[in-house]
């Protein structure tokens, strides 16, 4: 049996970057990484580390400037937008541009790459967009102009809409950066029970590193020395997270399994 074909995820050697006046300033290398389908993953590391270039790698946005990603079993550079936006989904930090677009509208649009050319929306795509609502929590919005919700709540229709895409990986890039504690803690809450139910993989940057600690089933650590992905308790064990904040000020408490505050 071949058993790349069970990963979701499979990256060997990439190096990421840029690229400017031909020259390249590499910001991490040598990264492998193999991914099973239906896992919360949590990318963790410092402001400025890499995380959103390391994504942003990931779902073609940029080029990577050497290695190979695998989606699917699939060449990431041979996959046309078509096929990758079957693939994955992408939530992104920035807010929406100024728009008209009612709440239904915007999630109503992850099913683009499914609808014929004029755009119809058939019975069974209104059926995953009604399954997307009720699982966000958000059918009281649908109504609603975008550019009235709340941060929270533009998030949580993000996620609607990624989830209306129904592809098999959703990436998103600090989703809760502008959420308050309770926000946050329902977003993270509500990311890892989509990944639970219906058996998608879900990758986050994010910076709320003892709620990572307590939700995702597996972590990437990126540091300035290294990169380390993995089930979340192996890396705990095997004291991977000791390297992550290189800080006086922070340990990483391995019996509580969370950073704490030196005193």
């Amino acid at each position: 049996m071949d058993t790349a074909a069970k990963h979701i995820i499979k990256v060997s050697n990439l190096s990421i970057g840029y690229t400017s006046k031909k020259e390249q300033n590499v910001i991490a290398s040598n990264l492998n990484i193999e991914l099973k389908p239906g896992n919360l993953v949590c990318l963790l590391g410092k402001n400025g580390i890499g995380k959103s270039t390391l994504l942003r790698t990931l779902t073609k946005v940029q080029p990577a400037l050497d290695g190979e990603v695998y989606i699917n079993n699939k060449k990431l550079e041979a996959l046309t937008n078509f096929d990758l936006a079957k693939t994955l989904s992408l939530v992104l930090t920035e807010r929406l541009p100024d728009s008209s677009l009612t709440v239904f509208e915007l999630v109503a649009l992850g099913r683009q790459p499914f609808t014929n050319w004029i755009g119809y929306l058939t019975n069974n795509d209104m059926a995953i967009i009604q399954v997307a609502f009720e699982k966000t929590n958000t059918q009281h919005l649908m109504n609603s102009k975008c550019y009235e919700l709340s941060d929270g709540q533009l998030q949580k229709v993000m996620i609607a809409r990624a989830l209306a895409q129904d592809t098999p990986l959703i990436i998103l890039d600090e989703p809760t950066a502008h959420l308050d504690l309770h926000h946050t803690v329902n977003t993270f809450t509500l990311l890892k029970n989509l990944a639970s139910e219906f058996n998608k993989t879900i990758i986050i940057s994010t910076h709320q590193t003892n709620l990572a600690l307590q939700l995702a089933d597996e972590l990437w650590l990126m540091s300035s020395s290294k990169f380390v992905s993995g089930n979340t308790n192996v890396l705990i064990e095997k004291d991977e997270l000791n390297f992550l904040f290189d800080s006086d000020l922070i340990t990483f408490n391995k019996s509580l399994k969370q950073f704490t505050i030196n005193q």
